[in-house]
């Protein structure tokens, strides 16, 4: 099996107001979907990340490092969050991908890894 990134891309801005209810229903199909990536023995880890503003970017130029705020690119979508995932092949990440982004309602980028290096 082959460990695949699934991506969460998310649109910068102020998050769209939601109702406690939805809020709540939102949460609930992630959570159906990673219950289902964990029955499918599938699930590796999945995080989500704080909002772009709080990043920073280390640039090494001549010097000392000089560390800038903000995300690294100024675009519209920003990268939100992931899944690390096994799959046989692409088609079958895609599928989960597909899945993901029907829950969250927010574009995926699926990519394998070229390569892992564990600690343990």
């Amino acid at each position: 099996m082959t460990r695949y990134m699934l991506s969460v891309y998310t649109a910068g801005g102020p998050v769209p107001s939601m109702t406690e209810e939805q809020r709540r229903e939102g949460w609930a199909k992630v959570a159906a979907l990673e219950a289902e990536l964990e029955a499918a023995q599938a699930f590796v880890f999945s995080a989500r990340l704080s909002d772009p503003t709080e990043a920073r970017i280390v640039r090494r130029g001549p010097g000392r490092p000089k560390p800038t705020h903000g995300p690294y690119a100024a675009t519209k979508e920003q990268l939100g969050g992931f899944y690390v995932r096994e799959a046989p092949d692409l088609d079958a990440a895609t599928a989960w991908a597909d899945r993901v982004s029907e829950a969250i309602g927010e574009p995926i980028e699926v990519r394998p890894f070229a390569g892992t290096r564990a600690l343990n």
